[in-house]
């Protein structure tokens, strides 16, 4: 049997140029490998009877009841979409990081294409925002699966730029999306902690289920840089000449903080929080979803 870790992988990933056949790729590949579908389908429930009138399908007829009353009705029904998901994908200039095969954004953008593919296949409603200080495009919310194209369109424009303002963005969210349902955040979540948690928790106290899938570049995680080495801010203008071994264990740490803290606080928060190496094979960010949405 092949390894599907290796057609999974941001090295096999990126020689797929469009980002619609990525998806599609990385979907099929990852459910042919499951043991079983992760199939949460449309439920339907009965609304009420109303009277037989020409052309309603005799399908939806009532046969019990005409037994009982020779007169024919329909049963109506209420359809249930099981999730309504709002991707929201980072567009800062942070994200445009990345030294791998895939920075930041192209790995979040695939990832979030590959999110909206799997929920549009199990024909659940899906919507896309990505952000950097503001909202910079959104697509409505949709079951049909040829939304695909246009969450793909406005994830494909969004290039990197400015910086990051979660809590802006998620209060503008909160007032765009009253509906409850499923908020899934793809960001390396560079910005400040306090507004960072102050965004997420308004959405939990609008009733939102929140996902945090959290995307790192390797470089940011293991500091890796041993000659002199310029560093450059992406969002702000300053830059930095060093020996990076003499900052490696002061940033671990520091890394390892801000790691820390924000899982303490998702957790706190009943936020379901996952952290995605730029190298991890894509099926990571889907086992990360389906861990969270069948749990």
């Amino acid at each position: 049997m092949p390894d599907s870790k290796r057609f999974l992988h941001p090295e096999t990933i990126k020689r797929i140029g469009r980002l619609e056949l990525r998806a599609r790729h990385v979907v099929e590949g990852f459910l042919s490998g499951m043991h079983r579908s992760p199939y949460f389908g449309q439920s339907v429930e009965f609304l009420q009877h109303r009277e037989y009138v020409a052309g309603d399908e005799l399908r939806h007829v009532d046969w019990k009841v005409w037994a009982r009353q020779d007169r024919l009705y329909v049963k109506q029904f209420e359809e249930e979409t099981n999730l309504r998901c709002l991707l929201m994908v980072d567009v800062s200039n942070s994200m445009a990081y990345g030294r791998g095969p895939m920075n930041k954004a192209e790995y979040a953008s695939t990832a979030a294409a590959c999110l909206a593919y799997l929920i549009l296949r199990q024909h659940d409603a899906v919507a896309c925002a990505s952000f950097d200080e503001r909202v910079r495009r959104a697509t409505p919310m949709r079951t049909k699966r040829t939304h695909l194209h246009a969450i793909v369109e406005s994830l494909q424009v969004s290039a990197p730029r400015d910086k990051t303002d979660l809590y802006g963005v998620f209060t503008h969210v909160a007032e765009t999306y009253p509906r409850r349902g499923m908020m899934i955040v793809l960001s390396d979540l560079l910005t400040d902690p306090e507004r960072l948690m102050k965004g997420l928790t308004l959405l939990r106290q609008r009733g939102h289920d929140v996902l945090v899938l959290h995307v790192l570049d390797d470089d940011e995680l293991d500091f890796p840089f041993t000659g002199p080495t310029r560093f450059e801010g992406l969002e702000l203008p300053d830059a930095i000449n060093c020996n990076p071994r003499a900052l490696r264990e002061g940033y671990l740490e520091a890394i390892g903080r801000f790691l820390e803290q924000i899982r303490r606080d998702c957790a706190r928060h009943r936020i379901d929080y996952t952290l995605l190496r730029t190298s991890d094979p894509l099926d990571s960010a889907l086992t990360a979803f389906l861990s969270k949405r069948l749990g």
